[in-house]
């Protein structure tokens, strides 16, 4: 199977559960409910882990961030969270650019 930017920002898209940032330890910490992270993480500072990974570049597009995926990668819990195949080969091809796309909100 090739793997492509789409299945990467597709898998990206995929990922599972809640990170917040610990403020007592500085640390990034991954939950899978907004509600079990306790008073050390500010609620406005959960997001989910789909959209952790992305970063603005510009005014209306994103980079996926290699840098921000290790984070969830350290957390040694990647069924959890759903990391997939083609996320793991994005973060081993550090020859290739970080993926920058244009991202949306989807109003449902």
């Amino acid at each position: 199977m090739r793997i492509t930017s789409q299945l990467i920002c597709q898998a990206a898209d995929d990922l599972k559960g809640f990170v917040g940032l610990n403020r007592k330890t500085g640390q990034y910490i991954v939950r899978f409910s907004e509600d079990s992270f306790g008073m050390d993480v500010a609620d406005d500072g959960i997001i989910p882990a789909s959209e952790f990974v992305w970063a603005p570049a510009t005014e209306q597009t994103m980079t996926l961030k290699r840098e921000l995926i290790q984070l969830l990668l350290d957390q040694n819990i990647d069924d959890r969270i759903n990391i997939t195949e083609p996320l793991r080969v994005y973060m081993n091809k550090r020859e290739v650019p970080e993926i920058e796309a244009v991202r949306s909100l989807v109003k449902g």
